[in-house]
């Protein structure tokens, strides 16, 4: 009962309600203006004000704008440490708490929540596609089932990101804490608003444009579209205030020592996906706004019938998207080249190349978007500029491999599920870095475009860029966060599931794509012949959804049943793993020193940070 109680007064229960009470307050309050004015009913408007109200209201409910309220009226409220007074500790991660750990692990719940949520959605889809004809969906209900797949994926793995970069960050640099702990709070907890609009946008219309929402077709969806395109533009608000505080954090809270070049090489790809998030989501949020303001208000910037013009809408859509992929990408190689050395007992070779690589992938993802027009219309002068940088971004890409590879060789290798996840991940990435510039190439692009193949090579680059290393970074730091160690048996068994499951997924996608289906459909003709790759795909996912319970089942049972670890199982160099396991509330009882390099395993050199002896690891 007293759990129940906890969870009744949480910031969550709370902040759901002032949502529920203010989007009410906003739309009938537009709608009352409306009706007084002499205005047509429409729903389009109310609903547009009533979710900037929900955010609103979710935000002061929840206590998330508290503090910074005060400070309006004249007053100073402290910045609170520790578990609240009273209640137990795990309570803080239900309520607003303002230490970077904590905020990490919400963004992580949240996000493996958001995943489970978004893949049911494709295995309830994928049944469907396993035959021709329609089984038990409607044609609206597999396109808004397949939209909504998308979008909630894409928004579990920017919280996998903010997850990994706000719990290490600050740890791997040396910093007690972010250095705006009230912005990092408020950057996890307006991320929940839109993902509850996105999901009600489902029961309330749905909407059928996938989810990069193009006009003309979402100016004329339903009123669920409507709520999509706010809950999309609002999310990137998350996105923003958490990117100001990682570059802050790298640029001002670094340990004595730790110049650029000395940094743990995941902080490069943490900064790097921020600065693209800093710099991009507002052109993705101009081009919501805009389909919001059209759809509102009648205003004309896409539809061709008033004089609109919808290219514009894909090229400012693309121009955050395709560097979004990195914002997904960047960490994930991070913790590839973070934790191989780890378990090679190697040198990380070409240490600054991969840094600066980190950046160049950043800068030349900005160069590349229109490759994903060269169907669409667009200048045709353009075509080949764009095919160009397109396949510049290989160049980057290819000296990680080659680092990769490099730190492996003649490495020390021991196969725990870190290190094996971190192998299937680059074996993975492979197979969407291979068929990457078959799409940037403009005569294999254009048979290629909107079919399969680009569903396989997609989800070979996310999950091989992100979902895999993410998974590794979860077994690697559980031991930190919780103080105790996963069940290796069932990691294992994930890993061997998931691995091979999702090598048939992706190249049975690719395969079909190559025969002729279509993607974004929900039925496909018998002739073509792909019935029997769709089973396969489908048995596949079924295996990998196996594969994610397995993984759920061991985080929770581990964190109740397994005995504590040594604070550093791994023998790890690294500055987090010189800290106890759980990390204190600010991290480390004393300022450290930077005296060596983070990856020179086995070379008998000093050890990377000046702490006590008893703390330090041996090669």
């Amino acid at each position: 009962m007293k759990t129940l109680k906890y969870w009744l007064i949480s910031g969550y229960t709370k902040g759901l309600i002032g949502m529920a009470i203010f989007y009410a307050l906003g739309f009938y309050l537009i709608q009352a203006m409306r009706n007084a004015s002499g205005a047509e009913y429409d729903p389009n408007p109310g609903v547009m004000i009533g979710a900037i109200f929900s955010v609103i209201g979710f935000l002061l409910f929840a206590g998330v704008l508290t503090d910074w309220l005060k400070w309006i009226v004249g007053k100073r409220p402290p910045l609170k440490h520790g578990p609240p007074q009273g209640r137990p500790e795990w309570t803080r991660y239900i309520n607003v708490d303002n230490n970077h750990k904590v905020i990490g692990i919400q963004y992580g719940i949240t996000g493996l929540f958001v995943f489970l949520v978004g893949g049911l959605f494709a295995l309830t889809f994928r049944l469907e596609l396993s035959q021709p004809g329609m089984q038990f969906l409607t044609y609206k209900g597999y396109n808004t089932l397949f939209s909504a797949h998308g979008i909630v994926m894409i928004v579990s793995i920017l919280l996998g990101v903010g997850a990994m970069s706000n719990y290490l960050v600050p740890l791997m640099v040396g910093a007690s804490d972010m250095p705006f702990p009230r912005l990092n709070a408020f950057s996890y907890w307006v991320s929940i608003p839109p993902i509850v609009l996105v999901l009600a946008a489902m029961v309330v219309g749905g909407w059928d444009t996938g989810w990069v929402g193009y006009p003309t077709l979402s100016l004329r969806g339903a009123i669920g579209t409507q709520l999509f395109l706010l809950g999309f533009y609002l999310f990137g608000f998350s996105s923003i205030a958490s990117s100001i505080n990682i570059i802050a954090t790298v640029a001002f809270m670094r340990a004595p020592g730790m110049s650029l070049f000395r940094m743990p090489i995941f902080v490069w790809g943490a900064l790097s996906a921020a600065l693209i998030q800093l710099t991009a989501t507002q052109t993705v949020g101009i081009s919501l706004l805009l389909s919001v303001m059209e759809r509102s208000f009648g205003m004309t910037f896409f539809d061709p019938a008033a004089g609109g013009q919808p290219i514009l809408y894909q090229h400012l859509f693309w121009f955050y998207s395709h560097p979004v992929v990195y914002v997904f990408v960047l960490p994930g190689l991070g913790v590839i080249s973070e934790l191989l050395p780890v378990f090679a007992r190697k040198t990380l070779f070409g240490y600054k190349w991969i840094a600066l690589s980190s950046l160049g992938i950043a800068l030349v993802g900005f160069l590349v978007w229109a490759h994903h027009m060269f169907v669409s219309g667009m200048a045709d002068s353009l075509r080949i500029p764009f095919m160009v940088t397109t396949l510049f971004v290989a160049i980057p890409t290819g000296v990680k491999f080659f680092s990769w590879v490099a730190t492996l060789w003649e490495g020390k290798i021991s196969f725990e599920t870190p290190m094996l996840f971190v192998l299937g991940a680059i074996s993975v990435f492979l197979i969407g870095g291979i068929t990457g510039p078959i799409l940037g190439t403009i005569p294999s692009d254009m048979p290629l475009h909107d079919s399969y193949w680009i569903v396989g090579h997609f989800h070979a680059t996310m999950f091989g860029g992100f979902v895999f290393p993410y998974f590794a970074a979860i077994y690697y730091w559980y031991p930190k966060v919780t103080g105790r160690m996963y069940n290796e048996k069932l990691g294992k068994l994930h890993f061997w599931l998931m691995v091979p499951g999702f090598w048939v997924m992706s190249f049975g996608q690719m395969s079909a794509g190559i025969a002729g289906m279509r993607r974004r459909i929900a039925d496909y003709d018998p002739a073509l012949g792909v019935t029997g790759t769709q089973i396969l795909i489908t048995i596949a996912a079924f295996v990998i959804a196996w594969s994610v319970i397995i993984f759920v089942y061991n985080l929770i049972a581990s964190a109740r049943r397994a005995p504590m670890t040594n604070p550093n199982p791994w023998r790890s160099r690294a500055p987090e793993w010189q800290t106890a396991s759980p990390v204190p509330e600010l991290n480390y009882d004393e300022t450290f020193e930077v005296v060596g390099g983070p990856y020179d395993y086995g070379k008998g050199t000093p050890a990377y940070v000046n702490m006590h002896p008893a703390a330090v690891p041996g090669d």
